[in-house]
């Protein structure tokens, strides 16, 4: 945790971030990289009966950690997308709350 939902990147735009992102993410978070997951679904878009190239749309799942964090983790994940050539990169934080959690069928908070 977190989980990254990517769209509008390729796989392999992302395998050539992905060791860097989590790095800087995982600094950001004063966690370890191995609680990340990158996610990148291959979504067809379509607007007017047409398919249309897509815009990079990150979704980030993740326990609340505040809006400095918040701000943080967005222009670092930003930074690195941008740097697949993208124009423009969406960022949207969905919290999860902790009593809502559960691993292994246990739940993660009170």
């Amino acid at each position: 945790m977190p989980h990254l939902v990517i769209r509008g990147v390729t796989v392999e735009e992302m395998k050539r971030i992905s060791l860097q992102l989590a790095r800087e993410l995982a600094d950001i978070c004063g966690c370890g990289t191995d609680n990340f997951t990158f996610e990148v679904p291959q979504s067809t878009f379509v607007f007017n009966g047409e398919e249309i190239p897509s815009f990079p749309l990150i979704e980030v799942k993740w326990f609340e950690r505040g809006q400095e964090t918040r701000d943080r983790f967005a222009q670092s994940i930003t930074k690195h997308i941008m740097s697949t050539g993208a124009d423009e990169v969406e960022v949207v934080f969905i919290p999860f709350l902790e009593p809502a959690y559960y691993i292994n069928g246990e739940r993660v908070g009170d």
